[in-house]
C-alpha cells in the first residue's frame, strides 16, 4: 500500500457479486490504498442490497482516514456489477445472480446518498479499462481483455474507451460459439467458449475422463476424497502441478479450445494486445506458450504472433481497480 498526499483526489472502486462486495480506495495512478469485503444480500429486497453496498463504501471511508482522505477528496464512485445493465443510465436490468435488482437505478441511488459522481458498468468492461489505464495494457491503444473463471467475461477497449456497442450489450465474448454441436451454455446457445473452457467445463471434462478410466488419475480422485461428483477445476490444477497425466490432458485440451477462440478474436478485432485474468487463467499460465504456438493455425492473420498475450496486472483485485477506472479524476 502507498500513502496519498493530503487533498489528493481519490476514487472508490466497488465490485458487486452475488455473494460479496469488495470496495477499495484507489489513487489516480491506479494503486489500491485500502480495501474491504462485505457479504452481499442478493435474495432480499432492493433496499437491503443497496444498504450492503453503502456499508462496503462506508467501511472504506472509515479506513481512509489514515490517508488523510475525507468524502470531499473522493472524485467519484465506480461500480462493477454483473449484467445485463445499462452503462449510460447506471440501471441494473436483470442479472441472474442479483435477483434483488430489476430495472434498478443503482447509480442514482448511490450518487444521491454520497453526493459524488457514480458510474456503473459491466465487471469485465471495467477491468479491461483498468488494465488499459494502469495495468498490463498501458501503452496499447486497442485491447481485448478476458477473465476466465466460473464463467468467461470479456471487455474491449478502443483508443482508451470501452466499446459498449449500440445498447451496451457488446463484448460478450464468452458467448462466442466455437462448436455449434457443442454443449448448451447457460445463455442458451450451443458451444460457447464459456461452456467449453470455464472452470465448470474443465471439471466436467475431468469427471468424464475419470468415469471412463479412473486408473490414470489417483491425484484428482484423492483430492476429491474419492467422490467423482466433487471434482473441481481447482483440483485439476492442483493435480497438474503434482504431475498428474490426466490433469495435464484436460488442461491441454482447454488450451486448444482457448487458442481456437482467441484466433477468432484476432481475426475479428486484431487488437494490439490480449490480456487474460481470472482463476482459471492463472491455472493455465504454464500453457500460455502453447496457446501462442497454436494461434497461427487458428486464424488467418499472418501476424498474430506479434500480438502479446499477457496476464492481468490486477488479478483478484480487478473489480476494485475496474470500478475506479470508470471515474476520470480531474487534472
Amino acid at each position: 500500500m502507498t500513502n496519498t498526499a493530503p487533498n489528493e483526489r481519490v476514487i472508490i472502486g466497488v465490485d458487486i457479486g452475488g455473494t460479496k462486495i469488495a470496495a477499495g480506495l484507489v489513487d489516480n495512478q491506479g494503486a489500491i490504498l485500502t480495501q474491504r469485503r462485505t457479504p452481499m444480500i442478493s435474495h432480499r429486497d432492493a433496499a437491503s442490497a443497496v444498504a450492503r453496498v453503502r456499508s462496503a463504501i462506508d467501511a472504506v471511508f472509515a479506513e481512509a482516514e489514515k490517508y488523510s482522505v475525507d468524502q470531499r477528496s473522493v472524485a467519484g464512485i465506480g461500480i462493477c456489477a454483473p449484467g445485463p445493465l445499462d452503462p449510460k443510465t447506471g440501471i441494473i436490468i436483470n442479472p441472474p445472480n442479483l435477483p434483488c435488482w430489476r430495472n434498478f437505478p443503482l447509480a442514482s441511488e448511490i450518487a444521491q446518498h454520497y453526493g459524488v459522481p457514480v458510474v456503473v458498468d459491466n465487471d469485465a468492461n471495467a477491468a479491461a479499462l483498468a488494465e488499459a489505464r494502469w495495468g498490463a495494457g498501458r501503452g496499447y491503444r486497442n485491447i481485448f481483455y478476458a477473465t476466465i473463471g466460473t464463467g468467461i467475461g470479456t471487455g474491449i477497449i478502443f483508443d482508451g474507451h470501452i466499446y459498449h456497442g449500440r445498447t451496451g450489450g457488446a463484448a460478450e465474448g464468452g458467448h462466442m460459439s466455437i462448436d455449434y454441436r457443442g454443449p448448451r451454455c447457460g445463455c442458451g446457445k450451443l458451444g460457447c467458449i464459456e461452456a467449453l473452457a470455464a472452470g465448470p467445463a474443465i471439471a466436467k471434462r475431468a469427471r468424464a475422463k475419470l468415469a471412463a478410466d479412473s486408473s490414470g488419475s489417483a491425484a484428482i480422485l484423492g483430492l476429491a476424497g474419492g467422490n467423482l461428483d466433487a471434482v473441481s477445476s481447482e483440483m485439476v490444477g492442483t493435480a497438474y502441478v503434482a504431475g498428474d497425466p490426466l490433469a495435464k490432458q484436460v488442461l491441454h485440451e482447454t488450451t486448444e479450445l482457448l487458442a481456437l477462440w482467441l484466433g477468432n478474436i484476432v481475426d475479428l478485432l486484431e487488437p494490439d494486445v490480449m490480456i487474460v485474468g481470472g482463476g482459471v487463467a492463472a491455472m493455465l499460465n504454464p500453457f500460455f506458450d502453447e496457446v501462442r504456438r497454436l494461434l497461427p493455425d487458428c486464424c488467418v492473420n499472418s501476424r498474430v504472433q506479434e500480438i502479446p498475450l499477457l496476464m492481468t496486472h490486477y488479478g483478484a483485485d480487478a473489480g476494485i481497480a475496474g470500478g475506479a477506472a470508470l471515474i476520470r479524476v480531474p487534472a
